[in-house]
């Protein structure tokens, strides 16, 4: 595919961007199953689609003594390679379709750092902020009531995500495990409290992971003139836990933070900022904004300042393809899920910007909460070095593994378009594929692999 048409096929050439974030994450599929020609098509079509899902509504009684009605969702992508593994989010705007999305990206994030579960996501829509804690309580609760046995140590086991917490988990795991005595269901949920089996290391393996990834592809000639994260200028969109954490270990190893941003906006002062002050100011005032000495910018404003590494920590789409020209960094690292569309990849890839993948760069998180699953089912407790080690060692064998596949794939294009004539597949030259599309050629061949060693039931 030329590159006009690989502009097209993912929509940067086109007046308005499909945003649906489903959508999004069977087009990053389909474009990726292109340079896999020995898929069958049937095999193709299972891979990409949820295997289960789940939506429930259900009334609570408010603090305020009003009944409220609420509906969740739990979608199980892929289970070929283990149980089901993903966060619950809580936000006003969470859909089905978003879920979908979330659940599928956990299943080829899992496979790309050979995590042996599959991909699963959960969310209520509902606004945390406009419920009070005992509110938050009772909707978890009965949310893991209603979905009863579709989550459990061995099936699906969800964790914290948007809008939701070591005190979440606590709170779904108690209430699994009053509904089933006798067993240690520890399992059933990772990213608990410390105190109650969860690993040391959790809160902050998101964010580590990233700079974990960053730093071993900047070690292998990724940007040329930037081999490492000290010294480099970093932009962080998103200053929640992800976001606050990374702008903290990033600036740990030399890295200078020159604006950040939250819901409410942004700041920036490109003579550097300090994380831990910044963050004390936003848990004071509510918001970075405001912070003294600083230009205040908007969530916008903040993808389009210099720097040498933009970290998108927040939502979905937010690197789009009305925006991604102007954006001016030599690397994108994203802590967060989906921040970039096709059409914005598109445009980046042009432009000679790499992009770490979401289902690459921010899977410290299921990394760290697979130890915290087998400490859980062995009874152990590791220290936090001992799983900053482990977790490290992973990131940089996966960060490896992406770049060689899509070093290889690069080389080798005319013989993928010759074995796609072969299979009668569609003749249209097969262009240079960015770091997202080897990352999910890397997960689709493992996914596969093993759906074909089990065998195809009955």
């Amino acid at each position: 595919m030329s590159k006009a048409k690989q502009t097209q096929a993912t929509g940067a050439g086109n007046g308005k961007e499909d945003l649906n974030p489903f959508h999004i994450a069977q087009q990053q599929f389909d474009h990726a199953a292109r340079y896999i020609p020995d898929l069958k098509a049937g095999l193709v079509e299972w891979l990409k689609r949820p295997n289960r899902m789940i939506t429930v509504e259900f009334p609570i009684e408010t603090a305020e003594g009003e009944v409220k009605n609420f509906v969740g969702y739990r979608c199980v992508h892929n289970l070929a390679r283990g149980p089901g593994k993903g966060g619950i989010r809580y936000h006003p705007d969470v859909t089905a379709d978003e879920v979908r999305a979330l659940a599928s990206w956990m299943t080829w994030k899992c496979a790309v750092l050979d995590v042996p579960f599959g991909g699963a996501k959960g969310g209520i829509i509902c606004n945390p902020k406009k419920r009070t804690k005992e509110d938050l309580r009772k909707i978890t609760r009965r949310f893991v009531s209603e979905l009863g046995d579709a989550i459990g140590p061995y099936t699906d086991i969800p964790a914290p995500d948007v809008n939701t917490n070591a005190e979440t988990m606590a709170w779904i795991y108690d209430t699994y495990d009053m509904m089933h005595k006798g067993r240690n269901n520890l399992g059933v949920v990772t990213g608990k409290p410390v105190n109650m089996g969860g690993s040391l290391g959790r809160n902050e393996a998101t964010s580590r992971g990233c700079l974990y990834c960053t730093q071993q592809a900047l070690s292998m000639g990724l940007v040329d003139g930037l081999d490492s994260v000290k010294g480099a200028t970093v932009v962080v969109q998103g200053y929640g836990n992800a976001g606050a954490i990374a702008a903290q270990l990033y600036a740990e190893q030399g890295a200078k933070i020159i604006a950040v941003s939250d819901s409410r906006g942004g700041i920036h002062n490109p003579e550097g900022l300090d994380p831990d002050k910044v963050l004390a100011h936003k848990k004071k005032t509510g918001s970075v904004v405001g912070y003294p000495g600083t230009k205040e910018v908007s969530n916008e404003e903040i993808l389009t300042i210099p720097c040498d590494i933009l970290i998108p920590a927040a939502l979905e789409n937010v690197i789009r393809g009305d925006n991604a020209a102007e954006v001016q960094a030599k690397v994108i690292a994203e802590a967060a899920n989906g921040p970039t569309t096709p059409a914005g990849d598109a445009i980046l890839f042009d432009r000679g910007i790499p992009v770490l993948p979401d289902i690459l760069a921010n899977a410290g998180g299921v990394t760290v909460s697979y130890f915290e699953w087998v400490q859980n089912n062995e009874n152990e407790q590791w220290e936090e070095d001992e799983v900053n080690a482990k977790m490290r060692a992973k990131m940089i064998k996966a960060t490896e593994a992406v770049v060689k596949t899509q070093k290889e794939i690069n080389g080798t294009l005319k013989e993928l378009e010759a074995r796609r004539q072969e299979r009668g597949l569609d003749g249209d030259r097969l262009a240079p594929i960015d770091l997202r599309t080897a990352a999910y050629v890397l997960a689709i061949s493992r996914v596969a692999e093993v759906t074909l060693e089990r065998g195809i039931w009955p």
